[in-house]
């Protein structure tokens, strides 16, 4: 008799797992619902827009007038002091004479510096200004699927976040119609 009692044992326990069911499908009848399939009859996708801002650097050149740095010139500095020298050491006599060519020396270099330095002037020149800039990005995309099935004779019309396939899992619930 124990000969035929653990394959027995083996087949019963082997045999409830087979009318398991999903947790998540478990018939719940303390609400009289239950669940069944329905026949897909036709899936349609149903399209949206998404709106995405995108950043991007947006550049332009533009023209712009800036004024010249002024520069001298040594050489008229240097023939300033000389002709400032030579005219200082007429005027005067002895020790006089010696400060009226070191003065006329400074002030004709000065003279001369001033002569020659180019007035800078002005000058056009291109700059190129950028700035940050939101483009919109618009894309279709598939929001949701209109689905038509067949449950017992009746077409019903649901919107899914997914596409089902042929075959639909639905839940059945029955309460009184008063």
């Amino acid at each position: 008799m124990t000969k035929w009692l653990f394959p027995a044992l083996v087949l019963s326990v082997m045999t409830t797992g087979v009318f398991a069911q999903d947790a998540r499908y478990q018939n719940q009848n303390e609400d009289n619902t239950h669940y069944g399939w329905a026949d897909v009859l036709r899936v349609d996708p149903v399209y949206g827009v998404a709106r995405t801002e995108v950043p991007r650097q947006e550049c332009y050149d533009q023209q712009v007038v800036r004024e010249a740095p002024s520069q001298g010139s040594a050489a008229g500095t240097i023939l300033g002091a000389v002709v400032g020298g030579v005219l200082g050491s007429t005027v005067g006599h002895g020790n006089g004479r010696t400060a009226a060519t070191v003065a006329g020396a400074v002030a004709g270099g000065a003279v001369g510096n001033s002569a020659t330095q180019s007035g800078g002037g002005e000058y056009a020149t291109t700059e190129t200004h950028c700035r940050q800039v939101a483009a919109v990005s618009e894309q279709r995309r598939i929001m949701g699927y209109d689905v038509e099935y067949r449950y017992r004779g009746e077409v019903y019309l649901s919107r899914l976040n997914y596409d089902p396939g042929e075959r639909l899992r639905v839940r059945v619930s029955v309460s009184p119609a008063d």
